[in-house]
């Protein structure tokens, strides 16, 4: 059709000379496009979420607001994302999502002729689908087991964690390196584990994946090597607030790289998974991403508690929340720390538990509860020995069977349709209230 045009959204520092080259080939109709300039990255991120239909962006690869969030975001907007190449900073930009690179000197064929092999036209735009681009970072689920801790304040599941890495070091079925991963937002395994360094961690784990993919040797490099307990340790956040420094796809990348670089991964989060439908806020997602990713990937989650009123109800409602997420019931493996020594009272706790979170899990069951006994862990932590027996190999045990009994995460169930909400469409355009 003779309507049909590109339409490109342009981002380059200031008097960029292929900037200009392409507004003035645009104006003078030289090239088929309508060449948008975006003055600033949020002006860009607006037009993108307007819902306009877009050919393709034209981004500087000098500017430092150019990263692999913002080629998502215009991925996810429909259009591609075009980068011409800055001699200053090299980056790998097709493994960041970038369709195509172009030369700092940009000639109006070459211009062409990326746009007709990689952009649609505007009236082709709506049949895209750009879901069909491969996720930069994506690695295959099957490829490495993950398991969570997590647990309300106050019940020991930080040093839940380190138990479990312990043991999984230590089983000889589990593949290794092993990986204890602190994504919690009030991170305290550089406390428990005495390390005087605050860096690195993962928020440079997080910087390197922003702009780049770092190999294996460089991930490795970021983390710590406890040699006492056979695991690596990655530290966590060095402020509670500074999650919101860490991009959320370069945060989804790094623990790719995690995934890819330790054949098993422990990950200490923060029992919090509300996202933007819970709460109608992006930024709560955001603050959140960390333990929302890390546990939809998990093959195994261990919610910590402690026995009583107060510690079975909190540790319930953790369980409902990680159900409510799309945690299957049967990875779902309650840890009862610093339980009785009774088996009465302690089958008593197992019955409680299972009688109060049945309504949330519709039927089906948790894994068994672990019952951890009350053993001297304030002194192994001071002396930065292993912890004491039986902590660990109870954890690994029951990693083992439950990966056993369900399967790697991957292997799970295709997913199934979801039911829609009246109304949550939204009407069309010419209807009525």
């Amino acid at each position: 059709m003779a309507s049909e045009r590109f339409v490109v959204l342009g981002l380059a520092r200031p008097r960029s000379t292929w900037f200009v080259e392409v507004g003035r080939w645009a104006a003078s109709a030289a090239i088929p496009v309508e060449f948008l300039r975006c003055v600033s990255v949020e002006e860009l991120r607006s037009r993108l979420a307007a819902g306009r239909a877009y050919s393709c962006t034209l981004l500087d690869g000098g500017l430092p607001a150019v990263d692999r969030d913002l080629l998502h975001l215009v991925r996810e907007a429909g259009a591609v994302a075009l980068v011409v190449e800055d001699g200053r900073r090299r980056r790998d930009w097709p493994e960041l999502g970038a369709a195509a690179v172009l030369p700092s000197v940009l000639t109006r064929e070459v211009l062409l002729d990326a746009l007709a092999t990689h952009a649609p036209l505007v009236g082709d735009a709506a049949s895209r689908d750009p879901d069909d681009e491969a996720e930069a970072g994506d690695v295959d689920l099957l490829a490495s087991t993950v398991a969570v801790v997590c647990g309300p304040g106050g019940t020991g599941a930080t040093t839940v964690a380190a138990a479990l890495a312990q043991g999984l070091a230590e089983d000889a079925r589990v593949r290794k390196p092993v990986l204890l991963a602190d994504l919690a937002r009030h991170a305290e395994q550089a406390m428990v584990h005495d390390v005087r360094d605050v860096a690195p961690g993962l928020q440079e784990l997080a910087e390197a994946h922003r702009g780049g993919v770092p190999s294996s040797a460089e991930v490795a490099s970021l983390t710590f090597a406890v040699v006492e307990r056979g695991y690596h340790l990655l530290l966590g956040l060095r402020r509670s607030y500074h999650w919101a420094t860490i991009r959320p796809r370069a945060l989804v990348a790094a623990f790719a790289s995690m995934r890819r670089v330790f054949p098993t991964l422990v990950c200490d989060v923060t029992a919090d998974f509300e996202g933007e439908d819970d709460a109608g806020s992006a930024d709560v997602e955001e603050r959140n991403l960390a333990a929302r990713t890390a546990a939809l990937a998990a093959d195994v989650v261990f919610v910590v508690g402690r026995p009583g009123a107060k510690g079975v109800h909190a540790l319930v409602r953790v369980l409902a929340e990680l159900v409510g997420l799309g945690v299957a019931p049967a990875r779902l493996v309650p840890v009862v720390n610093l339980a009785p020594r009774d088996p009465r009272a302690r089958a008593e706790l197992a019955g409680t538990i299972a009688d109060l979170v049945a309504p949330a899990l519709g039927g089906r069951a948790t894994a068994g509860c672990v019952f951890l006994p009350v053993r001297r862990v304030e002194e192994a932590l001071r002396d930065a020995v292993r912890l004491p027996a039986p902590l660990a190999p109870l954890l690994a045990g029951a990693f083992r069977a439950t990966l056993d009994r369900t399967g790697p995460r991957g292997a799970g169930p295709a997913p199934q349709p979801v039911p829609v909400a009246p109304g949550s469409l939204g009407r069309w355009a010419d209807q009525g209230p």
